[in-house]
């Protein structure tokens, strides 16, 4: 896949999903654990909230409140 359509899969991932691992987020992709990484930061970058805890319970997820601002507006 293409490093936008990764990027967008990843925003999809944490946008509807659970928290997610880098690793298995690298797994579904069938990309690096440091490109998903990489990605992350871009999307950071980019305004996406994207909050990484560590730890036993850790994971990578998007703010409930981009989630819901950017499913609330219309074009």
């Amino acid at each position: 896949m293409a490093k936008w359509d990764n990027m967008l899969s990843i925003l999809w991932m944490l946008r509807y999903g659970r928290k997610r691992t880098a690793a298995q987020i690298a797994d579904s992709l069938e990309i690096s654990v440091r490109t998903v990484y990489r990605y992350i930061d871009a999307l950071c970058a980019s305004g996406v909230p994207v909050v990484a805890e560590s730890g036993h319970d850790g994971g990578i997820r998007i703010l409930e409140s981009f989630k819901e601002t950017s499913t609330s507006r219309r074009i």
